[in-house]
């Protein structure tokens, strides 16, 4: 018992300066409020903002003063790691609250969803919405694109407990580092972040999207979370007659890709190192199937169709292809076509479920379960069915990029794939058990929370209709995906906490 005290003790410490972060980011909406004059139309916008940032404020100051400050060990870095996203969406959750016809459940699941990168929404009529909340929105997204923790770290970098708070939060995969020293690569992570960010909101800028929309779009591509301000998403640009839109589009796509590739891909192209952008087993994999999915999907289109109306509109059908290919591979979830639409044909549906399963890089800011991890499971059946006729002195471990993989590397992602599978089949259940959705409508909805993807072949409508059990099944799944599951379920261990 005395050991779960003191657990209690650092983490609750720790909390309080994730808390007091939160405040800070809380007063960044209200800029865009003074900036748009949308404090001139209601200043309560601004009131709520002030209010939570000093809820925020004054819970992490005394969490900071009752509880002391001490070097976290393993185990309680993975808990405050845990606990944080829980927490901070708490708070976060309140503008939500206040400013918008939601309930309180309704609010934690959009927070939520914005700080996974999810985008599952709760929210409709967006354009009714202040401005100032709308890019809150697209800003938890933006954070939590490469983790909450290592904005943090970022800020904070010389805490001691550095290292093991960015181990809990990031991918459990071995990569190469970037640099030596952890405070150096974060901070060349969050600059090539803030890099592409920029290019993006400039590149739609450029191309005639004010620069609200610009900036608010860019912050929830290159973090593949697919909050829009609009409510029919990307497709509200062609949907107005925007001269543009296509090119709009086509600059998306490029950031989405960009969110979902691994990010030490980015910093040695940056570097001029252009080979391991073709030769690495997780890209070429990736760029394979992003020819392979589009190609499938255009050939059911194509046998659907007449031919000469295939023809005539191929541009469009291989732009909103690709567009939705790129949106729910990277698990960004933008839209210029309903995927639960009668454009879409049953094998792109099941396309989209794979998906929205495997996900994009490791080291991105996409979620899914990852294609490295699909290497590596295809790696190991390919070493069995070896096996079963080569000579025992010729059996191999399982060689990644000329590396033999320890045993423990591919026990976890053999592990994680057993509980991804346990988890995607436990919340279509649910869903199934609580409403009145078919099979492929209460799998889907599981299968877009896990994967940090948002879209689903349940309407915004359905979604915000669903049994409150259901809604907090999916937070769980939200939050068990962008932590790689094991962090969460630690949660509900008792021995752990008495470790």
């Amino acid at each position: 018992m005395k050991q779960f005290w003191q657990n209690l003790n650092h983490i609750f410490n720790y909390l309080g300066f994730l808390l007091m972060l939160l405040a800070g980011l809380l007063l960044l909406p209200i800029i865009i409020a003074l900036v748009t004059s949308e404090y001139q139309h209601s200043f309560y916008t601004i009131k709520v903002f002030i209010f939570t940032a000093a809820v925020s404020f004054f819970l992490g100051f005394l969490l900071r003063t009752i509880f002391a400050s001490s070097t976290l060990n393993k185990l309680q870095a993975v808990f405050v790691c845990s606990l944080g996203w829980i927490t901070l969406s708490f708070v976060g959750a309140l503008p939500f609250y206040f400013l918008t016809p939601a309930g309180y459940l309704n609010s934690y699941f959009e927070t939520m969803s914005g700080f996974t990168t999810t985008g599952i929404t709760m929210l409709t009529n967006l354009q009714t919405l202040p401005q100032s909340l709308l890019f809150w929105r697209a800003l938890i997204q933006w954070i939590g694109g490469l983790g909450i923790l290592t904005f943090f770290l970022v800020v904070f970098s010389a805490t001691g407990a550095a290292h093991r708070l960015y181990s809990a939060e990031s991918h459990k995969i071995s990569t190469e580092r970037l640099v030596p020293g952890l405070s150096h690569m974060l901070k060349i992570l969050w600059s090539i972040y803030l890099g592409i960010t920029a290019a993006v909101a400039i590149a739609l800028l450029l191309s005639g999207v004010d620069w609200f929309d610009s900036i608010s779009h860019a912050l929830t591509t290159i973090s593949t979370g697919g909050y829009s301000t609009y409510d029919d998403s990307i497709g509200h640009f062609q949907a107005i007659g925007h001269p543009h839109f296509k090119l709009i589009e086509y600059i998306i796509i490029l950031g989405m890709f960009l969110g979902g590739t691994n990010f030490l891909i980015h910093f040695q192209l940056l570097r001029g190192k252009f080979k391991p952008f073709f030769t690495s087993p997780e890209m070429k994999l990736w760029l394979s199937l992003i020819f392979l999915y589009p190609l499938l999907i255009l050939l059911e289109k194509y046998l659907a169709a007449p031919t000469m109306e295939f023809w005539n509109n191929f541009e469009t059908h291989f732009r909103t292809t690709l567009f939705q290919v790129i949106a729910i591979f990277t698990t960004t979830g933008y839209s210029t076509q309903n995927i639960a639409s009668p454009y879409f044909g049953s094998l792109a549906r099941l396309l989209f479920l794979a998906m929205m399963f495997t996900g994009g890089c490791v080291s991105s800011t996409a979620g899914g379960f990852k294609l490295l991890r699909i290497s590596i499971l295809w790696k190991l059946v390919k070493r069995e069915l070896y096996k079963l006729f080569a000579p025992k002195k010729a059996i191999k471990s399982v060689i990644l990029e000329n590396k033999a993989l320890e045993a423990d590397e591919i026990y976890r992602v053999s592990g994680l794939f057993f509980i991804w599978v346990i988890l995607l089949v436990v919340g279509g259940a649910v869903t199934a058990l609580l409403s009145n959705h078919n099979t492929l409508k209460s799998i889907s909805g599981m299968f877009s929370a896990l994967g940090n993807v948002g879209p689903c072949y349940l309407s915004v409508q359905e979604i915000i209709e669903l049994n409150p059990f259901t809604k907090l099944t999916y937070i769980f799944g939200m939050l068990a995906g962008r932590l790689e599951i094991l962090p969460v379920l630690l949660l509900f261990s008792p021995r752990a906490w008495k470790s």
